[in-house]
């Protein structure tokens, strides 16, 4: 009991810190909780009604009565439309236009009656609303209790001190997230298990999924674009909830003025051609904002093709040029015509994969926000420059943490480090891209951990990207699980993914010939028993957990660290079958064995998952036989019969693929390590060993020294992660510098190019170059800021082959 205790009390060491702090015990100075009464306005606006349901909903949750009179309470309304708030006599002139902001505050004897109030008063509705479930969080009640079972830690008498009134508001204006690829998870568990009766995506669904937005302090939804699930706007309902919830409605950077044009363009797809049907065109969008001009919405101009293909109509790049600033043009006659003024309507601009090259040339408004795209992989492709980020739209980011696309999908497991996440977007937050944030998250199972982190970044960046990945997941899992233990896990199981995701599995690309990893056994052993350590903490852990817990300890914690074991496993398995087939026969058949065990086992597991109340929500990848031209091909496993006995634990597999490394040569790579790092700054969580060097500033040298001398000519191969230099369109660059001499160093890419794929696939870029001699010891000298260090090696001889 007293360690939950404890754990629970550091739970809400963040919140804290701002003066808000909950315990089991009465403190000097906090009130108790248990029968408080919820006071929100009379007339007060319908989500704010809500939130008051809701945070009465959440003290149930942790076990205590709400009452209907009382002397203390809670007030909970918008500035200036709550009368005893406005009453109070607070100072709130820091409220006044302050986007989505709340103030928290604790009153001794506001009222006749009233010992003790504590006011929740939003500056907007929504900052209501974010007031509110700052409270919760609080006091224990995580975002997920409903889309990941996770349970509060503690039930029964609280009470709450705040030394301070309690401040806050958001750092970037929309925050979003965007519903895709929802054939494999979101709708089948949608028309099927949660509302049958829509048979889709419906207002049920979509209902949860706006709390869940309220909750994580987002307030932007791209929904789901597919043709499986419709439209969104199919069912009037859906806007209406969204209007209700607060929820600012936009639909992605393919679909502009709140199209669906897979479900919603009836005319033949080549007639979704502004150069040849304009006028088509634009009756289709008209229809759309007379229906919907009256909600909140966040407009996308431009236009590409049905299902996010590329635009139709234009010729030549110029000839694009045009066509994409007349229809622009058009579309803010059309705004104008049916819903207001353009100049204050928030509209985007997502100039995505082809669009790019051709912004310089577009006739783009300056109140129009530019939203610049990442390369689908995390890494994003330009940042606006100085006078991009002075335009009065400003910029935001349209980021994905799973896709489906070239050159291989990532749709299964969220596997992108927070710690990638953090810097990628923390470079576009000081480059100005703070009007939207925009994560294309999948089916948002399962990822939690990431839209999480999401969020919190972009409410408050600087306290988030302080914290490091580490430092974050500790406060999450203290938060869920009150055990920071967990951290560790979760820290490791993105560690081991980031050089290999289990969707990349796979070392050709769709329409290649078949390529296997051409890693060595040693390489092999060092992942898998990563993998195996990783598996004993949690196991550990896990008995640990407490049953009200369990569920969501094996939706966030079991399930992604054990399927991307298994997913290893079998595919290790079954590359040492083939490579020791046809020598020794025996001893392949035992690891056939493995890999059937293995896949049996991952089976088993995803089985379990989608059982109950999540049945359908999760697919392994590949889910199915379509989209192959960038979908890994499912693993062929062995006939039946062939395998041996499969008795092998994980490490066992492990030791056995160390069996198989060769004896180390007198000539194997040597590694370098640094020895002198000034002007750099170490990310733990990107890269291998200890985490990434980046580059604070263009001249900044690393010391590199060689464990042992060898003799002979040899070849350097520097690695780099795969981000985009600051400056558009550049390699990044550097100079090595050995013994008197300097040599230059690039790594190039062009826009999903073979380099591009290989890279984003291993994240991982690398440059060789060969030396006379090699040397124990030399220096790198960084081009630009921002480059991303990532190990260097010396081989024996000349180079040869793609680093």
């Amino acid at each position: 009991m007293r360690a939950l205790l404890l754990g629970w009390l550091w739970c809400c060491a963040g919140v804290a810190q701002a003066g808000l702090s909950v315990d089991v015990h009465a403190r000097p100075g906090s009130v108790p909780l248990d029968g408080a009464v919820i006071v929100a306005a009379p007339d007060a606006d319908p989500l704010e009604r809500f939130v008051a349901q809701d945070l009465a909903d959440d003290l149930k949750r942790l076990g205590l009565r709400v009452g209907r009179q009382g002397a203390v309470q809670i007030w909970v309304g918008t500035a200036g439309h709550h009368p005893a708030i406005d009453a109070a006599g607070l100072d709130l002139s820091r409220l006044q236009g302050c986007w989505e902001c709340f103030h928290i505050e604790l009153l001794r004897n506001p009222a006749p009656g009233v010992k003790a109030a504590l006011v929740v008063a939003g500056a907007d509705r929504r900052g209501t609303a974010y007031g509110v479930y700052t409270l919760s969080q609080a006091l224990g009640v995580s975002p997920w209790h409903w889309w990941a079972d996770v349970a509060p830690l503690r039930r029964g008498p609280l009470h709450l001190g705040l030394e301070a009134p309690l401040h806050d508001g958001p750092a970037v204006k929309y925050r979003g997230l965007f519903i895709n690829d929802e054939d494999w998870g979101l709708f089948p568990w949608a028309s099927r298990t949660f509302e049958p009766e829509a048979g889709t995506l419906g207002p049920r669904t979509y209902e949860q999924v706006f709390r869940l937005l309220l909750r994580l302090k987002g307030n932007t939804l791209w929904p789901a674009m597919h043709q499986v699930s419709g439209a969104f706007n199919a069912n009037a309902r859906n806007a209406e909830l969204a209007h209700l919830y607060g929820i600012v409605m936009g639909s992605s950077h393919a679909e502009p003025l709140l199209r669906n044009n897979v479900a919603e363009w009836k005319a033949p797809h080549e007639q979704y051609n502004y150069a040849t049907h304009p006028q088509l065109v634009r009756d289709y969008w008209a229809e759309r904002l007379k229906t919907n001009g009256r909600f909140d919405n966040l407009y996308t101009l431009g236009m590409r093709g049905i299902h996010d293909s590329g635009m139709q109509g234009g010729g030549t790049a110029v000839e694009k040029q045009a066509l994409l600033s007349q229809l622009i043009a058009d579309q803010r006659e059309l705004l104008a015509k049916h819903v207001g003024d353009p100049a204050a309507l928030p509209q985007v601009f997502v100039p995505y994969k082809e669009v790019l090259p051709l912004l310089p040339g577009l006739a783009l408004p300056e109140d129009v926000a530019l939203v610049w795209p990442d390369d689908n992989f995390g890494y994003i492709r330009q940042f606006p420059d100085a006078a991009q980020a002075k335009r009065s739209g400003g910029s935001g980011v349209y980021y994905h943490l799973s896709y489906l696309g070239a050159p291989l999908s990532y749709l299964w497991l969220s596997t992108t480090p927070p710690a990638l996440v953090a810097e990628e977007m923390g470079r576009a937050f000081d480059a100005g891209a703070q009007r939207l944030w925009m994560a294309n998250a999948g089916d948002i199972k399962p990822h939690e951990v990431n839209l999480s982190h999401w969020f919190d970044l972009a409410w408050n960046p600087a306290a988030v990207r302080a914290q490091g990945q580490g430092g974050y997941l500790r406060e999450l899992a203290q938060r869920w699980f009150g055990a920071a233990e967990i951290a560790d896990i979760w820290d490791g199981y993105y560690r081991v993914n980031f050089e290999r995701r289990p969707e990349h599995l796979q070392f050709h690309l769709p329409g290649e010939k078949f390529k296997r990893s051409g890693w060595p056994a040693a390489a092999v052993n060092e992942r898998l028993t990563r993998f195996a350590q990783l598996l004993a903490k949690l196991d550990a852990q896990r008995a640990r957990v407490a049953v009200a817990q369990q569920a969501a300890f094996f939706q966030l914690v079991e399930y992604p660290l054990r399927a991307s074991a298994l997913a290893n496993e079998r595919f290790f398995a079954l590359e040492r079958y083939a490579a020791t087939l046809e020598r020794d026969p025996v001893g392949a058949r035992t690891f056939a064995a493995q890999a059937v065990r293995a896949d049996t086992r991952l089976k088993a597991l995803t089985a379990r998952y989608n059982s109950g109340r999540w049945a359908g929500i999760l697919a392994e990848e590949p889910a199915d036989g379509l989209w192959t031209s960038y979908r890994q091909q499912a693993p062929l496993m062995p006939a039946a019969g062939l395998g041996g006995r499969a008795d092998h634990a994980l490490s066992d597999l492990a030791k056995a693929a160390a069996d198989l490394a060769p004896v180390v040569a007198a000539d194997a790579p040597l590694m370098l390590r640094v020895i002198a790092s000034e002007g750099w700054r170490r990310i733990p969580g990107l890269g291998r060993g200890e985490g990434v060097l980046s580059a604070l500033q263009p001249g900044a040298t690393l010391g590199l020294q060689a464990e042992a001398p060898a003799a002979g000519p040899g070849c350097l191969r520097i690695h780099v992660l795969p981000n985009y230099p600051q400056a558009a369109n550049e390699p990044w660059q550097a100079e090595v510098l050995v013994d008197g001499q300097t040599y230059p160093l690039r790594w190039p890419r062009g826009a999903q190019d073979a380099v591009w794929a290989q890279g984003v696939l291993a994240n991982r870029l690398g440059a060789a170059l060969t030396l006379p001699d090699r040397p124990v010891g030399l220096r790198l000298k960084a081009g630009q800021r921002d480059l991303m260090f990532d190990g260097a090696e010396l081989l024996p001889g000349a180079c040869k082959g793609n680093p």
